[in-house]
């Protein structure tokens, strides 16, 4: 029996990420606290939640759908934080750390869409 998602390593490695990204968007100047601090909290929230909602589907092909979603949103979480790096919000070294647990992410959901593939 598959496990509970609370349960996966992927889903446990995304809310590590989210954790992260709202230690560091903490440190963002107040006045992008509307613009890319909240975009880069939503992306990375968004990514252990399509993760959630795809393993409470009922299909395989819902659940590997939810995945995909997941996967975009982490790629676009990672885009945004080569931009605030680029704008000097983030250093070099923090970048380098918060995109380590990015690409642990990657691997997990990527692996887990494979999963999934394989029972179609």
């Amino acid at each position: 029996m598959l496990k509970s998602y609370i349960e996966l390593d992927v889903w446990i490695e995304a809310r590590k990420l989210v954790n992260q990204v709202y230690t560091l968007t903490n440190e963002f100047p107040k006045e992008e606290l509307y613009s890319i601090t909240n975009q880069i909290r939503r992306s990375s929230v968004s990514i252990p939640s399509n993760i959630a909602e795809g393993c409470g589907r009922q299909s395989t092909k819902e659940t590997i759908r939810f995945l995909y979603i997941s996967r975009g949103s982490l790629y676009e979480l990672e885009t945004q934080l080569y931009l605030s790096n680029d704008q000097q919000f983030i250093s070099n070294e923090l970048l380098k750390t918060i995109l380590n647990q990015v690409e642990i992410c990657k691997k997990l959901i990527n692996g887990f869409i494979k999963y999934y593939k394989s029972k179609i």
